[in-house]
Formats: structure tokens, sequence, C-alpha cells
């Protein structure tokens, strides 16, 4: 299956549907190696005049190295078909495991990003910006007890420069 590129403005899903619901892989790397995980956090907006994604890492995720050494990134979207595939791509390490062998998704590139030719829809995107989430930052100090015990977040903002629709 192909590939067409749309804008942005083309989209038809809904973002929270998207990312909340139906997941995504981050995905960075080179052709040497690469690794993705499984996000339900982030979001989609307008920055800066560009059009932008937010993704958050845990520092012990091994794919935020990845993303730090790399200037782009993709967040995949796929089917439900594909659930099982991204429960291990969530749950395991490829630190551990070979996460492109074990789930059986093909990678390809583009912009300089990995990204698997079974998803639905791509955002290929440029790093801009990244922050370590603070304890001091939390207005809602309550979401600190609710979400996290010992570290916190790295936050991305990327341009999008791509989005890839499976046609």
């Amino acid at each position: 299956m192909a590939f067409r590129e749309i804008s942005p403005e083309q989209l038809k899903d809904n973002p929270f549907t998207l990312i909340n619901k139906e997941w995504m892989l981050i995905t960075a790397g080179n052709q040497e190696q690469h690794n993705t995980m499984t996000a339900s956090w982030g979001g989609v907006g307008e920055l800066w005049g560009k059009y932008v994604t937010t993704i958050y890492i845990r520092p012990q995720r091994y794919t935020l190295g990845f993303v730090e050494q790399e200037e782009y990134y993709s967040l995949c979207f796929f089917g439900p078909e594909y659930r099982e595939a991204l429960n291990l791509c969530g749950t395991k390490s490829g630190r551990d495991v070979n996460k492109d062998q074990e789930t059986g998704l093909t990678v390809q590139w583009d912009q300089e990003a990995p990204y698997y030719q079974q998803a639905r829809l791509v955002f290929l995107c440029r790093k801009l910006y990244k922050q370590d989430m603070t304890e001091e930052a939390f207005l809602d100090k309550s979401l600190l007890d609710k979400w996290y015990s010992n570290d916190l977040h790295r936050m991305f903002i990327g341009e999008i420069v791509k989005v890839l629709e499976k046609v």
C-alpha cells in the first residue's frame, strides 16, 4: 500500500481519538539503528506560525536517546488490527527485543525519520524545542501524585513537515 502526502488541514481524524484512544508510535533513529515506543499522551496544534506536535517521553525510555540524537521523529497511527503490536511496543524495551521483528512491522524512511509501512497516518516532525518537566512547574500538585513517582517526562515540540495518509 502506498502513501500520499496531504496537508495538515486535510486531516479528517479527531486528534484526541488518534492519540488517546488509538495510540501512536513515536519513532526516531537512522538507517543503522532506530527504536519506537507506544504513546497515548501528546498533542497537535499551531505554535510559532507552524503546525506542531507535542510528545512526552520518560527519561528511562530507550526511544528517548534516539529522539535526542536525531533532528526528526515520526508519529504513526494504525488501524485496530495493529493493537497487539502497539501493546508490545509500549511494554517491551528496544534494549531487550527487536520490536520490528516481534511485531512484523516494516520500517521505511523519509526526511531522515523512520516510519512504518503498515501505518494508516504518519506525521514526520522536525524537533523545534525540548524541555524537562519540573515539579515546581505543576500548578495542580495532585497530578504529581497521580502520574509520577520518581521521574518526569521530557517534552518535545516538533514541526509537522509532512503528513502521509495511506491510499
